[in-house]
This record gives structure tokens, sequence and C-alpha cells, in this order.
């Protein structure tokens, strides 16, 4: 793994705002008209410090259009940068889309749009899908894909547009992996410890390296550079000032990295003394997986230094 480069990453989620028109009950970076943002200048630094090659990047919030002007010099960042190589994908609630933004975004180099607030937890539970679905249609966007794009093979598929929609449900958006932000806050992520959401999309697995089903993809929470969507307690390193690459290459190296690689959260520690059974039974108690992966590097490893924190207990099994 420690020869592998990342100049070239197929998937790149970036939160790049948390400012949002909605405050979901369920949102795990606590987005809303109060959610954190950044300066265009911080994102800007970030396209710079992308890797040289990426098959898509995902844009997301928050919600992009809440920051409007800000996504548009975004946009024009990646095109400047990748010259058209790069899918362009927005995921947004869709509220404040209407046809003069979707020529804009359309212009600008957004092939994909997904619509991720079909659901009862959204300010408008999905009410604007056939006003949305009309609008799309209008501007020749293709609606056959409805899901997700998660396969290799649909990033830069024959659709020159497209888009889909989906929404947050118990079992999955909420159902053993948002234990985070206002769903933590309201009590109404699912305990579930049998779940792991790191062996999953969106999760570690595959972050790395990627797999046959599942492309190779880091989150960008605003400018934390993650492994996965929900984020370790602390971020692999700060995307306004290093290198993704780099930040990428370094992690590689260590054994713990390279257990979440393998969608593996349970012995990610035994390379530090902290055991298998001693995981499985944390996350047993905690009832969730992100929990202990949240315990896990806030007691015993320390992501900056990647080394073992000194106060960090040895375990035995």
């Amino acid at each position: 793994m420690a020869s592998k480069t990342f100049d070239h990453i197929e998937s790149i989620y970036w939160v790049f705002t948390q400012l949002c028109n909605d405050q979901c009950d369920h949102c795990y970076n606590l987005s809303g008209p109060q959610g954190q943002r950044i300066s265009l200048e911080d994102c800007l630094a970030i396209v710079d410090n992308l890797p040289a090659s990426a098959d898509r990047i995902i844009l997301s919030g928050g919600e992009p259009l809440a920051e409007k002007q800000k996504l548009y010099a975004i946009l024009d960042k990646l095109q400047e940068k990748y010259q058209g190589r790069t899918q362009i994908m927005l995921q947004t609630n869709g509220d404040l889309l209407n046809g003069k933004i979707l020529d804009i975004l359309i212009e600008k180099g957004v092939s994909r749009f997904d619509i991720a607030s079909i659901d009862r937890y959204h300010k408008k539970q999905g009410a604007r899908l056939m006003e949305l679905a009309d609008l799309f249609e209008s501007r020749g966007v293709n609606g056959e894909d409805s899901a997700p794009l998660i396969k290799r093979d649909n990033f830069l598929h024959n659709y020159p547009l497209s888009w889909g929609y989906w929404g947050a449900t118990e079992e999955m958006w909420l159902g053993g992996n948002w234990a985070r932000g206002r769903a933590l806050q309201k009590q109404i992520w699912k305990r579930d410890p049998n779940h792991n959401f790191c062996s999953i999309l969106s999760g570690a697995i595959g972050f790395l390296d990627g797999r046959p089903d599942i492309p190779q993809e880091i989150s960008i929470q605003l400018w934390q550079i993650n492994p996965c969507c929900p984020g370790t307690k602390e971020a692999m390193g700060d995307a306004r000032i290093e290198q993704v690459s780099e930040v990428m290459q370094r992690v590689a190296e260590s054994p713990i990295f390279q257990k979440l690689n393998d969608g593996d959260p349970f012995t990610m520690g035994e390379s530090v003394g902290i055991s298998e059974d001693h995981a499985r039974k944390r996350c047993g108690e905690l009832q969730n997986v992100c929990l202990w992966c949240d315990e896990f590097f806030g007691k015993h490893y320390d992501i900056q230094k990647l080394q073992p924190k000194p106060q960090g207990e040895t375990l035995e099994s």
C-alpha cells in the first residue's frame, strides 16, 4: 500500500458548506441556517490541493445553493483545474433550484444532479419531486438513472446530463451510521451494533484503493479530509493547507487505516494492542460502529501523529 500514489482518486465527496435553508432532525453535520461555513479563499485553496486527477467530484452541504455564488466560483475553479475530465455532481435538497440556476449550473459543468430530500425529515418532504422532474426534463436532463451513481461504470456515462433522487430511511441513513450531529442530539439514530457502516459505500472501505463494486472515495467535510462520509473523530488532514494526495500517502502506511480500508473497524486496533474482542464488546455496548470508531480515536490513537496515545490502555482479548 505504501508504494501507491494518490495523484488520482476515483471519487471525492466534498461538503463545502454546512449552511442550509432547512434544519433536518437527522442531519449528521448540524447543517442549518446557522451551519458552519468556510471562506471562498479556503474553498479555492482546497481545489488547488485536490489530486491532479479525479473521476468524479460530488459537491454537497448543507445546501450548496444556500451559498450559490461560492458554488459558482468553485465550479469555475474545478473546470480550470480538470478541463472537463471530471464528472461534477451536485447533491442538493432541490428547494432553491429553478430554471435560471439550473442553466448556470449546467453551463458551469455540473452533469449529475442528486435530489437528496425525498423523505419525511426534510421540510418539503419530497413535495417538489414532480416539479423538479419537469424542470430537469425541460433542460434535457435524463431522469432514467433515478438512483445515485455509485458504480465505476456510471461515472462519465453516455448521458451528458442526468439526475436522480433519494432520501433518509430508518434502515439506511439513520440505520447504524448517523450517530452524529442532530440525529444523535435528538436520539433518532437506530441502535444497531451489527450494522458495519464501514464496509459499505460511503464508509471507509476502499478509500485507499477501491473495490470492484465500490469506488475509491474520500470525504472532505468543509476542510477535513476523512476516509468516510460520517468522518473519523479527527480529520486525517486539512485540505486548505495540505495536498490531499500527500495526506492519503501518509495514512496509507498506517495499519490502522489499512484495516479501515478493508472495512474492518473491529480489528483496526490490533497493531496497537486493542483486541477484536474488546472492539466488538464496546461496539455492542455503544450500539453503533461509528461510536466505537470515535472512542478508538479519542482514547487510543492519535490521527495526527499516527501513533498510539500515551493514555491509551492496552487491552488483551
